[in-house]
Order: C-alpha cells, then sequence, then structure tokens
C-alpha cells in the first residue's frame, strides 16, 4: 500500500481528498482517478487501509454497484459533482449566483 502513496506523491490533505470524494455519493470513481490517477481498485485499497474495518464495509457496501459512483453507469445528465466545501478547498472565489 505504501506505494500508491509514494507512486502518486499523495499527501496528506490529498489523502484526506480523496477519501472525501470516494465517500461522496455522485463523484465517480473517474474523478478520482482523473484528479489523482488512482484508479477504482487503488482507491478500494486505500479507503481499506485508511478506515477502520467496520467503516469500510459500510462504505463498500454502498459504493458496490452505485450507477452514480461509475460514469458508465451515470445518467447522461450527471457529469460531475462538487461537494459544498470543494470551493474552500480549490480556493475558486466564484460566488454562487441568486
Amino acid at each position: 500500500m505504501m506505494n500508491i502513496y509514494k507512486k502518486y506523491h499523495i499527501t496528506d490533505r490529498d489523502l484526506d481528498r480523496i477519501i472525501e470524494m470516494a465517500w461522496e455519493d455522485r463523484t465517480p470513481f473517474d474523478a478520482i482517478k482523473d484528479q489523482f490517477g488512482l484508479s477504482e481498485a487503488e482507491v478500494i485499497k486505500l479507503m481499506r487501509r485508511e478506515m477502520h474495518p467496520r467503516n469500510w464495509r459500510k462504505w463498500r457496501a454502498r459504493v458496490q454497484g452505485r450507477s452514480t459512483k461509475h460514469r458508465q453507469k451515470s445518467a447522461n445528465g450527471v457529469d460531475r459533482f462538487k461537494a459544498k466545501a470543494q470551493r474552500h478547498i480549490s480556493l475558486n472565489k466564484i460566488n454562487k449566483r441568486k
């Protein structure tokens, strides 16, 4: 597992963001791959290592077969999802329109 951290140069902040993205229902594994380079299998290994076993089993049950976690299975209108905290994380200064 340590090879993944070294291979992709994952920092603690990156690790937190990967876990957050993996927990989000509508963030596909492809988005994690695009941003961090980790495949679905590598994300699963990372989550297994970083989470308590009970929480990992809950997460795995949630994402297994979930259409929104896989772009190919997603509805055509769902291209991406941004977490509410994403603006803070990416330092995006664009305000919401009312």
